[in-house]
């Protein structure tokens, strides 16, 4: 096709064609479904035909025939009527009388339009007349979107509330189209020509701008919005700085051409070099990347998290378990400390005494916890008030709650501990984990607090289900061990009652009396035997530590050191006089079962170690080995659970056993154990002067009382 007696380019004239079509296709929209009631359906309705008609001029005759450049001129009187309509519908035309002597004036700005196209056709012959009217026209442009757009700028930051889901879609489209428009011109009227390729993109984006007059007009059209995900946010963010990156580096290596000669290729060399390096070293920092994602949720977002897919991914990290994958407890720190984009964490969980003692690390296997690592009065705190503790503001002297004197040291100490967040399940404590400082750091806020409140609620229904669960296989197995000890013991009690029978008889019938007191003598000393063993089955019960007597602690560790003497050494490295009360039987046998579980574990050679030591009201014996020690994990879910053994062909109820043991004279075992290193069994018992001062006491006080 001929234009202006040169060859139109084929992507122009597709460019002009496309924009005529939409631009039809959204006044037929508008037309058919827009909402009758709108006040700018009829102008919008003009423009877009309008706009369709330049579309279709331009492409036949070229952007600058008059033609086309008529029907652009009633394109944009239309669109500001359309202003004019908006401010009417919003009541605003009494109060804002400005905007009519705005509007009234771009009107007529845009009317000289015709005017300078005469004047032009009348001295088209002069080149400086051509020069003027094309200089003309642009300004007229130029001046028309100006105003447009600061009408449309009163508009919308003065919009009354039920007016702007209006403004939404035909604000943008407006705006659109102007914009547009004055940049084209500024351009235009800065190269003295108009930009070939913005020009012919002219009608297409006026075309696409329609289209959304239309999704505005549409009943369901303000109630669409545009929200890119925080992946295609932050994604779309990083690739406008890489671009930014490299057009920079493109205006600083062409000004450094301007200077010349060697010293400018030795410039844009470095500068290249320099730029590289330095992006090399930025673009892939884990901190640039935080400190990128802090920036552009804090002001693209209303919300820091975009809670769909915090859920979604806190869902797969607790849901990801199977054979070998980490267990419940790791995965629930994870979980955790993805949200805050903590490197690290740990879980801590209350014992029997409400202490918080270290069950599972995530990350973090650099930092040292006590065994005990935190009071009952801490925990008590954490769960009565369902306090996330910013270890920052403790440091500072923040006190919310009375918690501060209740901060462990260790915690205080760790640079690295961040925040430490209850997991709260029907009002108790379930467990606490500890959050490691983000790399990008910041203060927690309220947004964190209720976010991660909630995932804590969560994460504590998960570990007492699996407790409660645990508790039910425990009591099967505990049912089932039962039936195969009764069935044992009834048939013993039979072997039992058949040899004391004939132990009877052999009295009566017996001829030869050596005989028969050799046979005496043996079959009572089965008897005997048989009777103990049945005896020590059946003591599994709550009256095996009922006499309860002074025991000497240094006596006893003695003896269960010579009992081991021809087996494997056993060593005492302090011996303090102390004199506790309990059951000398089963406290013998519950340290018989630490011994000989420390010299399974310990080299050949090297000796385990018993240490007695008193304290103010409890004396203690420390059973120590130097063998491969135990992970948290196992101390707190498995060296306590009965049928759980790491031996094979252990059964499982020593360790058991010998906590039950010690727990029913009123004491307790404490664990701490290091992997590699070893491990320490504390068996502490109360005093026998406490014990007798306690009750002494107690009896007194009945005494009053009757």
């Amino acid at each position: 096709m001929i234009w202006l007696g040169g060859i139109m380019p084929l992507a122009g004239l597709l460019a002009w064609i496309a924009g005529a079509v939409l631009s039809a296709v959204a006044m037929l929209w508008i037309w058919r479904y827009g909402e009758r009631a709108r006040p700018d359906r009829v102008t919008l309705m003009v423009a877009a035909g309008m706009s369709a008609l330049w579309c279709a001029l331009s492409g036949a005759l070229g952007p600058d025939h008059p033609a086309p450049v008529i029907a652009a001129m009633v394109r944009n009187l239309a669109l500001l009527a359309t202003i004019f309509r908006l401010f009417a519908a919003d009541g605003r035309t009494a109060s804002l009388k400005p905007v009519r002597p705005v509007i009234v004036a771009l009107v007529l700005v845009q009317l000289l339009q015709p005017l300078v196209l005469l004047i032009g056709s009348q001295l088209g012959g002069e080149p400086e007349v051509g020069r003027a009217v094309f200089e003309a026209r642009t300004l007229i442009d130029m001046l028309v979107a100006i105003g447009a757009l600061m009408l449309l700028h009163n508009l919308y930051a003065g919009a009354a509330s039920a007016l702007r889901p209006v403004l939404r879609w035909t604000g943008i489209g407006l705006a659109g189209i102007f914009a547009y428009d004055l940049n084209l011109q500024t351009l235009t009227y800065l190269g003295g020509a108009n930009p070939a390729a913005i020009t012919d993109l002219r009608g297409l984006f006026a075309g696409t701008m329609a289209m959304l007059f239309a999704l505005g007009m549409n009943a369901a059209g303000p109630r669409v919005q545009f929200s890119p995900s925080r992946t295609v946010t932050f994604r779309t963010l990083s690739l406008l700085l890489i671009g930014g990156y490299l057009v920079g580096m493109v205006l600083v290596t062409k000004s450094l051409a301007l200077l010349g000669g060697d010293i400018a290729r030795t410039s844009q060399a470095v500068f290249v070099v320099i730029a590289l390096v330095g992006a090399g070293l930025a673009l892939p920092s884990p901190r640039l990347r935080g400190w990128l994602r802090v920036t552009a949720t804090k002001h693209l977002f209303q919300h820091r998290y975009d809670y769909r897919e915090e859920w979604m991914r806190f869902t797969r990290t607790i849901g990801r378990g199977g054979t070998g994958s980490a267990s419940l407890e790791e995965r629930a720190v994870k979980a955790l400390a993805d949200i805050t984009e903590s490197p690290a964490g740990m879980l801590l969980m209350p014992n029997e005494e409400a202490q918080l003692e270290l069950t599972a690390r995530w990350n973090w296997a650099t930092i040292a916890v006590p065994a005990v690592a935190a009071d009952f009065a801490l925990s008590g705190l954490l769960e009565q008030h369902n306090l996330i503790l910013a270890l920052d503001e403790a440091r500072r002297g923040v006190d919310h709650h009375g918690e501060l004197a209740h901060v462990p040291d260790w915690l205080r100490e760790a640079d690295d501990a961040w925040a430490l967040v209850p997991l709260i399940h029907f009002d108790r404590l379930v467990g606490v984990i500890v959050l490691a400082r983000p790399r990008n750091p910041r203060q927690l806020d309220w947004e964190d607090f209720d976010l991660l409140r909630v995932a804590g609620q969560q994460l504590a229904s998960y570990l007492a289900e699996q407790a409660g669960q645990q508790a039910l296989m425990d009591a099967s197995r505990f049912d089932e061990f039962n039936r195969r000890m009764a069935f044992v013991m009834h048939d013993i009690k039979n072997l039992v009652s058949q040899l004391s029978l004939l132990a009877a008889n052999a009295e009566k019938h017996a001829d030869n009396p050596a005989f028969r007191a050799d046979m005496l003598v043996t079959l009572r000393n089965s008897a005997d035997k048989l009777s103990a063993l049945l005896a020590r089955l059946g003591r599994y019960g709550s009256g095996q530590v009922n006499a309860l007597e002074p025991i000497e602690l240094v006596n006893l560790a003695r003896t269960i050191a010579e009992r081991f003497k021809g087996v494997h050494p056993v060593a005492l490295t302090r011996e303090t006089p102390v004199q506790i009360m309990g059951h000398r039987g089963a406290l013998e046998q519950a340290l018989i079962h630490l011994v000989q579980n420390a010299i399974d574990v310990s080299e050949a050679g090297m000796p385990v170690f018993l240490d007695v030591t008193g304290h103010s009201l409890h004396g203690a014996i420390d059973v120590v080995d130097s063998g491969k020690g135990m992970s948290p994990e196992f101390v707190r879910t498995g060296l306590f659970k009965p049928f759980v053994s790491s031996k094979p062909g252990g059964f499982g109820i020593g360790a058991f056993e010998a906590r039950e043991l010690i727990k029913a004279m009123g004491g307790r075992i404490a664990v701490e154990s290091r992997e590699g290193l070893g491990t320490r069994f504390s068996v502490v018992l109360p005093l026998a002067d406490a014990v007798r001062l306690l009750s002494g006491q107690s009896e007194q006080t009945e005494q009053e009382v009757a």
